[in-house]
């Protein structure tokens, strides 16, 4: 009996202290580097950290440059002069300091963005999580509203209001933005409201007396918080996309000035025939620099929604490389 238990101990410690073998030492340190679990937040992720720095930089453009720069409307300067150390970026056909006309069309196309972005989501608000949140016939009437405005031609319906009307402030213009653009969001937003509204917490909320708008506020809207805000920036987005399409087919505001509106007056003074790029492609880099930081915010925004986005990446590294390992080994 001793004799057994002395060779089961011995046994054990030279199976102890035996060298690992190479293959499988190899196996394990790869099956524990695929076990680890993936640290780090969306919102620390390369992506949202370069679409900040884009839009913090075009607001501080916007909002510090015009209190250097010259009167954007003063015409005293030489005509489509090149840049120079005098006027950085140039001027205009009517002599016009490029760079006080983007820094100040910045200015007007990040207030249109905003404002209209603003009335999308409270619209959205109303309209879906209202909705969502309600049941019968109050659901039935929000959503059949939703659904009209969805299926409306939103760029058309805004030509026409536009051209109906003469003096056109940019105020206006993104009103008409945010009233024609709120339909998708309250849509998305309705559906994520009627799954939270089956909630426990919401039942216990209701069960304990609690008044409907204060279920909303405390229990759905923080759920909700990133869905709002994923949507908010994509109404911005919209909103200066398509200011600057009307102002470039002249239905934009015609009292200030814009992106699109410098756009429009590149395209009617005719700077890509005259080789004046420096009237048309500034404004053009900042309105896609702007869309890219917004979106880059909004992909990152995605990924704490939907965490099962983060680790997508990895799988299709994964994948590939165990194509490419089966590819080898035939």
């Amino acid at each position: 009996m001793s004799e057994t238990t002395i060779t089961t101990e011995e046994a054990r410690e030279s199976a102890v202290d035996a060298p690992t073998t190479g293959p499988s030492s190899t196996s394990a340190v790869v099956t524990s580097r695929t076990r680890r679990p993936r640290s780090g937040s969306p919102l620390r992720s390369g992506k949202f950290i370069t679409g900040v720095v884009l839009v913090v930089g075009i607001t501080l453009f916007a909002i510090l440059v015009p209190l250097f720069a010259q009167d954007p409307t003063f015409t005293g300067n030489d005509s489509l002069q090149p840049p120079s150390a005098e006027h950085w970026l140039g001027t205009t056909k009517l002599g016009n300091d490029m760079l006080a006309q983007l820094a100040t069309g910045a200015r007007g196309s990040l207030l249109v963005g905003v404002l209209a972005g603003g009335i999308a989501i409270a619209l959205s608000l109303i309209f879906g999580v209202l909705a969502g949140y309600l049941a019968g016939w109050r659901e039935d009437a929000l959503a059949l509203i939703t659904n009209v405005m969805i299926v409306i031609p939103g760029l058309p319906l805004i030509m026409v209001i536009a051209s109906f009307v003469s003096n056109r402030s940019w105020q206006l213009v993104a009103i008409i933005l945010g009233f024609t653009s709120w339909a998708g969001a309250a849509y998305v937003l309705r559906l994520q409201a009627r799954s939270l509204r089956s909630r426990d917490y919401v039942y216990a909320a209701k069960v304990a007396g609690e008044k409907s708008w204060r279920t909303i506020l405390v229990e759905l809207m923080p759920n909700l918080l990133p869905l709002l805000t994923a949507q908010f920036l994509f109404a911005i987005i919209f909103a200066i996309l398509n200011e600057a399409g009307l102002s470039y087919l002249g239905l934009g505001p015609n009292s200030s000035i814009t992106w699109g509106t410098i756009l429009n007056d590149a395209q009617s003074g005719q700077a890509l025939s005259r080789g004046a790029w420096w009237w048309f492609i500034p404004p053009g880099v900042m309105i896609a620099g702007l869309g890219a930081g917004l979106a880059l915010i909004n992909f990152a925004i995605d990924e704490v929604i939907n965490p099962k986005l983060r680790g997508a990446p990895q799988a299709a590294r994964s994948v590939r490389k165990a194509a490419k390992a089966m590819g080898a080994s035939a």
